[in-house]
């Protein structure tokens, strides 16, 4: 099979760096077409910069990158430097990119490409929030029905929130944006952090990421030591979750993780819950599946998977 054309809209953030280091790894599975920045983690002129440090660290400078919305729709940006740092690739000692970022806007780029491909050929890869698609669906809705798939990192259910007690962070920093997404009726694959939790990077994990003694293995295992303090003390898990990568790793084996063909609603006007991704996981409303929502994962597969893959880096 022809590798699967996607568009990696993202806000890097430690474990977006891994997602991407994993399609870049991978060409005979996924061809990464461009890499767009949204603020989230931390804020544009950062995440835009970070996008073309893990391009050049991978070798791949041929891949375009572009700056996109630097706000959520109709709310303040809400950012994440206690998780990763002041630069969101906080651990490893990266140098400054080389490579151009492109004139052209990052929403531009997605609707000009979907425009430009066949029907059902185009799978967008939000790793952030999904303010960049959300506003590519307002501004040319003719897209909505040529794009492939969306599969996307965020949303929690069992697992509840990160952010506040019941968001999880990519959704809450941009509900509007996320309902937008959600009721567009693309097939859309959602990574919630009942996934993600899963997905622990453990010390002998990241000792096999370090072990590869390679730029790009030695700065995940880095980038890893770096946020795994935070979400180690916060969890009191083993290891700290590698949410991101879960998406990158779907394209590549869908096998390994398993779900629900449910409805998800996405909470934009309370208080208490704003950005909550309502999952009816025992379909008890009869509202109509809109979403593919996974629920576990086999993770030594998915670690064997990104060490040999990274290994090729």
């Amino acid at each position: 099979m022809a590798p699967r054309k996607i568009i990696i809209d993202t806000d890097p953030g430690q474990d977006d760096a891994v997602a991407i280091l994993l399609a870049l790894a991978s060409p005979e599975d996924v061809d990464v077409l461009g890499i767009t920045a949204v603020a989230g983690n931390v804020p544009l002129e950062l995440t835009a910069k970070n996008a073309r440090i893990i391009c050049e660290l991978a070798g791949k400078t041929d891949v375009p990158v572009f700056a996109g919305y630097d706000r959520p729709l109709g709310r303040d940006l809400v950012t994440a430097e206690h998780v990763h740092g002041k630069t969101g690739l906080d651990g490893p000692s990266l140098s400054d990119p080389q490579m151009p970022l492109q004139e052209q806007h990052a929403v531009d780029f997605i609707i000009e490409t979907v425009r430009a491909h066949d029907t059902g050929t185009i799978t967008l890869c939000p790793l952030g929030p999904l303010t960049n698609v959300a506003t590519a669906f307002q501004r040319a809705p003719d897209i909505v029905e040529k794009v492939q798939q969306i599969v996307l990192m965020g949303g929690a259910y069992f697992e509840v929130g990160n952010i506040t007690p019941t968001a999880e962070f990519n959704i809450y920093v941009d509900p509007e944006a996320a309902d937008i997404v959600f009721k567009s009726g693309v097939d859309i694959v959602v990574m919630p952090l009942d996934v993600t939790h899963k997905a622990l990077v453990t010390k002998p994990r990241n000792d096999a990421f370090r072990a590869l003694g390679t730029p790009v293995g030695v700065a995940v295992a880095e980038m890893t030591d770096f946020f795994e303090r935070f979400d180690k003390e916060k969890y009191g898990s083993a290891g700290a979750p590698l949410h991101d990568p879960c998406v990158t790793a779907y394209l590549i084996r869908p096998d390994l993780f398993t779900g629900r063909h449910v409805n998800v609603e996405v909470e934009t006007s309370s208080d208490l819950t704003m950005g909550m991704t309502v999952a009816d996981w025992w379909r008890v409303t009869g509202r109509p599946a809109n979403a593919m929502f996974m629920g576990d994962i086999d993770a030594d597969g998915f670690f064997g998977l990104l060490t040999e893959r990274l290994a090729r880096l």
